[in-house]
């Protein structure tokens, strides 16, 4: 699909097919960061939450338990949950990184500090679970709760692996479907389990979560060396600066020789970068093709998405999501 600046986008549509849905997950998510206690709660998360951003994840379990005939009153729960967990995976992210900016504005951490950003961070992780008990289901619990702890173990295999580079692409999706993928399956699953729906749904919704995750942040990284940094928010070459490991950079060390793998080493293992690097890199990176390469993995994840929703309710909802894994892909197309 091709879509212009006028033409609706995806998750646009499901917004406005979910209108309902999400002004309710919105009340709550108010309702539930604040603190009486703690003003700065509110203020730093509202910093955060308020910085716009798509919402896809509560979006997808809106869009889920929808698909699955779900019309009773948890669902909004669960799509509140996603997005405290997915806040407080940022919040803390952005600490470990370092990072300086968010969805093109400053970060929490920058404007506050550090501790806050990891008190606060966790405060929304206890919410999420309160959160998730209100559902009175323990297989929801289960589920968000295992995500959660991938999450974390995906966060810290990408700091053991980080300028590494022996570092392979085993290892890269391993991390990225901790990091990433972990929220987006989970998101969507919840709203099959929320909904009783039979066990081959609830997997399809798996399976489209943990592959548009995936996709996404493919396209995330590719991104990074060749995107807008007014649409992306962030500088180009950021992933280079920082030392990341990413897709693109694993396949052009794949393919290196000798003396750009010692460029490789310089500049990512060792962290001595010199002006015209970053040219140098996307020189090489271009050079073995490993930005089409990647571009080509996002799109076959994305069709793994759209395959995986095959055998779901044939629901307007169903074409939305597939709409959705285009989406998430269009700009690497």
């Amino acid at each position: 699909m091709s879509l212009d600046e006028t033409t609706e986008k995806p998750h646009e549509a499901l917004s406005r097919h979910l209108s309902d849905g999400m002004a309710a997950v919105d009340a709550l998510i108010r309702e539930r960061m604040v603190s009486e206690s703690a003003p700065r709660i509110a203020d730093l998360t509202a910093h955060l939450i308020g910085a716009g951003g798509k919402r896809l994840r509560p979006l997808m379990t809106l869009a889920a338990a929808d698909l699955c005939g779900y019309e009773g009153p948890y669902a909004v729960h669960l799509a509140a949950t996603v997005e405290f967990i997915h806040t407080a995976t940022l919040l803390h992210d952005d600490v470990v990184d370092e990072s300086e900016q968010r969805r093109g504005r400053p970060t929490a951490n920058l404007l506050w500090d550090n501790k806050s950003s990891i008190l606060v961070g966790d405060y929304l992780f206890a919410r999420s679970f309160q959160l998730m008990v209100d559902t009175g289901r323990l297989r929801v619990l289960a589920i968000l709760a295992n995500a959660s702890a991938t999450i974390s173990e995906g966060e810290v295999l990408q700091l053991t692996a980080a300028k590494d580079l022996r570092t392979g692409e085993d290892t890269y999706l391993k991390i990225v479907r901790g990091k990433t993928a972990a929220l987006f399956s989970a998101a969507t699953q919840v709203g099959g389990v929320i909904a009783d729906a039979p066990e081959a749904h609830e997997q399809a919704l798996f399976d489209y979560g943990d592959a548009l995750g995936i996709a996404f942040q493919i396209v995330d990284d590719l991104l990074d060396y060749g995107g807008n940094s007014d649409a992306t928010g962030k500088n180009i070459g950021d992933d280079f600066r920082e030392q990341k490991l990413t897709l693109p950079v694993i396949k052009a060390v794949a393919a290196a020789d000798e003396a750009e793998r010692a460029f490789w080493k310089r500049t990512i293992e060792d962290g001595d970068q010199q002006d015209g690097d970053l040219d140098e890199a996307l020189r090489l990176l271009a050079k073995h093709g490993a930005m089409e390469a990647t571009r080509q993995d996002a799109l076959a994840w994305a069709d793994k998405a759209k395959e995986a929703l095959s055998v779901l309710p044939d629901r307007p909802v169903r074409q939305m999501l597939m709409d959705l894994a285009d989406y998430v892909v269009e700009r690497v197309r």
